[in-house]
């Protein structure tokens, strides 16, 4: 019996059914799309200038304050303890929502809601200690699939129970609570990792990540130390067996002591400072940054603009159908990205500033359009048109990363998003600024994203002009050589 279950846990659809399990239950929230006006009615009796500019921002600071903490922590547990305490974090927060009713109280709500979003990089990196390099591709579908369908199921059904009238908002938080700890003993049910990408690397693991950091630097000292790791692939067949169980013997063994603090984080800066020497994962770097800032600043606060638009209590019966239809789209559309055959290193700059100029003419449309059609069917275009990118934008810079530099690329920029989130709430937002009403502060989004837009066409427009002109010129390098070897010839 002990054996079987040993067999169990470490086998790969083990642990990743079981983080599916997690995945799904923790993000089924019927209640999301309707918690503007669960806030304001009269379950709690706040206004929107207090939702707006006082409980609102909380979340953004808290979840700056926790990010590279929690990123650190979640590598030196060894993941499933931050898994863990993200679940009661989550419970924590429902019952917060559910049990208080004043405005520190939904403060704190924010500040723990800020806290289980920042631990959202020990669910999507735990997959990868425990499953093998050839199950990275479908254990991450999987994983990243259940969660939208898990958005998606909980939009639906509180579509149907907001709906049909088949359960209060308290009952609604009350059967979130029951869903929640659900997913809180999948969590527990996890098998702690033997190893993690920083803290308690392997030497096999070590030597996967300097092979991916030589060919994101492509150059010959690459070559040469790749062909020290990996002689089976141009050396002799006789020596696979023995190069097959030298690799087994270090994947066997850890490297003596575990890495220290110091250490992990010196290594991260000078990982750090050698991706992004590349002036091309810079440059979608910076457009995964601000775009994602202002999306995350869009979806935050667009059911406040929905109450402005059609300010009564049934305004909200059409919320959780938006957010499953939009969730759905966005995932097609994304998904049909793996279909298309288009050279993104040439033409991905312009297509970056070309689909941000319609997510901006999409939120200037909302903001005065003043119709909550109109603004539902915007919202929707706006959120396919950002998934479409941020998928383009996140395949170009993994394609030469190892998963150790890619994780740290991604960690780097959402805190440059959020770093920017927080400089746009602090002055835009929060009431101890400028506490700007609601259409004033999608103004400045669609704006912002005017400015993106413009920014990477000009630049798209040069990169395009740049490849071209030297295509021109090795043509006519070319038509010269072609001219002098048939001189030659005569």
């Amino acid at each position: 019996m002990e054996c079987y279950a040993l067999t169990l846990s470490s086998d790969w659809r083990y642990p990743t059914t079981l983080l599916c399990v997690y995945g799904f239950f923790s993000t089924v929230k019927p209640l999301e799309p309707f918690l503007i006006p669960f806030l304001t009615g009269p379950d709690k009796n706040l206004t929107t200038e207090q939702v707006n500019n006082q409980i609102f921002p909380v979340w953004t600071y808290s979840y700056l304050s926790v990010l590279v903490p929690v990123f650190l922590l979640t590598d030196w547990l060894r993941y499933k303890t931050v898994v863990v305490f993200q679940c009661v974090m989550l419970f924590i927060t429902t019952a917060l929502l559910r049990w208080t009713e004043s405005v520190p109280a939904m403060q704190a709500m924010q500040f723990c809601y800020g806290v289980v979003t920042a631990s959202d990089v020990a669910y999507f990196s735990y997959i990868y200690s425990v499953v093998d390099l050839k199950r990275y591709r479908k254990a991450t579908s999987y994983s990243r699939s259940v969660q939208l369908l898990g958005y998606t199921v909980g939009s639906v059904l509180g579509q149907l129970l907001v709906s049909f009238d088949l359960m209060s908002y308290d009952n609604i938080l009350v059967f979130t609570l029951v869903l929640t700890a659900v997913a809180l003993v999948a969590s527990c049910l996890l098998p702690v990792p033997q190893r993690s990408m920083f803290f308690h690397r392997k030497l096999s693991g070590q030597r996967a990540s300097e092979e991916g950091a030589k060919r994101h630097r492509g150059g010959s000292e690459g070559e040469e130390r790749d062909s020290e790791t990996s002689n089976t692939s141009l050396g002799d067949k006789g020596d696979t067996k023995e190069e097959q169980r030298a690799e087994e013997d270090e994947d066997s063994e850890e490297i003596k002591g575990e890495a220290s603090c110091s250490q992990v984080v010196l290594q991260l800066w000078r990982d750090f400072r050698q991706c992004y020497s590349s002036r091309q994962l810079l440059y979608w770097s910076v457009w995964w940054a601000m775009a994602t800032c202002g999306y995350n600043q869009t979806v935050n606060y667009i059911q406040v603009l929905w109450e402005h638009v059609q300010p009564s209590q049934n305004f909200s019966i059409y919320n959780g159908g938006v957010e499953a239809a939009s969730n759905l789209l966005s995932a097609a559309t994304a998904y049909g990205i793996g279909f298309t055959e288009v050279r993104w290193e040439q033409w991905g700059e312009l297509a970056l500033g070309g689909f941000s100029g319609l997510g901006a003419a999409a939120l200037f449309l909302m903001t005065f359009a003043g119709n909550i059609w109109v603004c539902y069917a915007t919202y929707t275009i706006f959120k396919c048109l950002y998934m479409l990118l941020i998928t383009i934008a996140m395949y170009q810079i993994a394609a030469d990363l190892s998963m150790e530099r890619y994780a740290l690329v991604f960690g780097a920029n959402s805190f440059g998003a959020l770093l920017l989130q927080t400089i746009i709430t602090s002055v835009v937002v929060d009431s101890g600024a400028l506490g700007l009403p609601i259409v004033p502060q999608f103004i400045i989004y669609a704006s912002y994203f005017s400015v993106i837009s413009v920014v990477f066409l000009l630049r798209g427009i040069f990169s395009v002009c740049k490849a071209q002109r030297i295509k021109k010129e090795q043509l006519s390098l070319d038509g010269k050589q072609s001219e002098i070897c048939e001189e030659h010839k005569f």
